[in-house]
């Protein structure tokens, strides 16, 4: 089994690999059978999955994951996302979704019926309940961010390298028992990034991603995985749906809700994060608010559980570096590079560490 790894800094990383919409990943082509299907063009399969509906299904997803990031333990919090055994996913095809993640002996449940989702924790024995407001209910995928699976991150992905790749079909597989074509993306040659190609095996009959792998320069298997290992089309139970908190949980109930602080720092990020390029040489660019480095932990901050310093996790296992943009700390991994710069700006994407710094300099 490949290593697993822990992410540094979620606002750094979380972003570099978001930029180039590889968050969700899946597990490399292995000797499994080769079926026998119908021929079909590359620009043909790649319309299908976009607008593929497969309808309701349950299915099992297998995570693993080899970047190349420095082991930094539970300090960053979220950094457990890319360290996770299994999960298990349900869907009834119209935006009801239940996803089971096991962590060792602990399991995360995440319930999401279209207006109220549930998160529960058996390893803490805690629920959160967010009531989705109406007006965001409407939203698509609105309060599902949790329960994202192939599908979703498969369409975002190649809806954002397409128009930068070649993209052929590269015979079929078989994924989860089921027969699929192999749909492989190979950036074209004017593009700068890390990455040699992003495979998605789709499943011939529903068209749905079963299997995606991002493979980077210079090595022969995948960076990231995710696959499901098993999954079934079919009609799920309305019980899966809704949850009930086990007898001694400690419940916390929420409703989000957007006051005017909460939109000025909204347009004010979006004012400050500019996006540099395009395809699969995406830089984003734009400023860390000042609080997230300079607010150092408490006395309690030793304590497991407790907030790092982001600071001290930056000098401990980042490079530090300089140009004529400035100075900060680099982290590399993989599939991608990001930069923090001593006075709060960032930098992040799937390439080389020059074309950070190319970005980082433009006005």
């Amino acid at each position: 089994m490949k290593p697993k790894t822990k992410g540094i800094t979620a606002a750094v990383v979380g972003t570099a690999l978001g930029a180039g919409g590889l968050a969700f990943v899946a597990m490399p082509a292995s000797a499994d059978d080769k079926p026998a299907l119908p021929q079909v063009s590359a620009e043909d399969l790649v319309q299908s999955v976009v607008k593929a509906k497969p309808g309701a299904f349950d299915g099992t997803v297998k995570v693993s994951n080899d970047l190349g990031l420095p082991a930094v333990g539970n300090a960053v919090p979220g950094a457990s996302a890319l360290n996770i055994d299994s999960a298990h996913i349900f869907s009834d095809g119209a935006g009801k979704s239940r996803l089971a993640v096991t962590q060792g002996a602990s399991q995360e449940t995440v319930v999401h019926d279209g207006t109220t989702v549930w998160d529960y924790s058996s390893k803490t024995n805690t629920a959160t309940k967010v009531t989705i407001p109406a007006e965001v209910a409407k939203q698509k995928g609105a309060g599902s961010e949790k329960t994202a699976d192939p599908i979703a991150a498969s369409t975002e992905l190649l809806a954002k390298v397409r128009e930068s790749s070649t993209v052929s079909v590269d015979g079929t597989a078989t994924v989860a028992d089921r027969p699929a074509y192999e749909l492989v993306l190979t950036p074209k040659p004017t593009e700068r990034t890390l990455l040699r190609e992003i495979r998605v095996a789709v499943d011939s009959q529903t068209r749905m991603p079963l299997r995606v792998s991002v493979l980077s320069n210079g090595t022969s298997t995948p960076a990231l995985e995710v696959a499901f290992s098993e999954i079934e089309f079919t009609q799920q139970p309305a019980d899966l749906f809704t949850f009930t908190p086990p007898k001694g949980a400690k419940v916390e109930e929420k409703t989000p809700t957007i006051d005017q602080k909460d939109k000025d720092l909204a347009a004010q990020a979006k004012q400050d994060t500019k996006v540099v390029g395009d395809g699969w040489d995406t830089v984003v660019t734009g400023k860390v608010p000042a609080d997230a480095l300079n607010a150092a932990p408490k006395a309690q901050g030793d304590r497991k559980g407790a907030p790092a310093d982001p600071k001290a996790l930056l000098e401990r296992f980042a490079k530090k570096v300089n140009g004529t943009w400035g100075s900060g700390y680099l982290v590399t991994t993989k599939v991608g590079t990001a930069v923090l710069t001593d006075d709060g700006r960032f930098a992040a994407g799937a390439v080389p560490e020059q074309v950070l710094y190319e970005a980082l300099g433009q006005k």
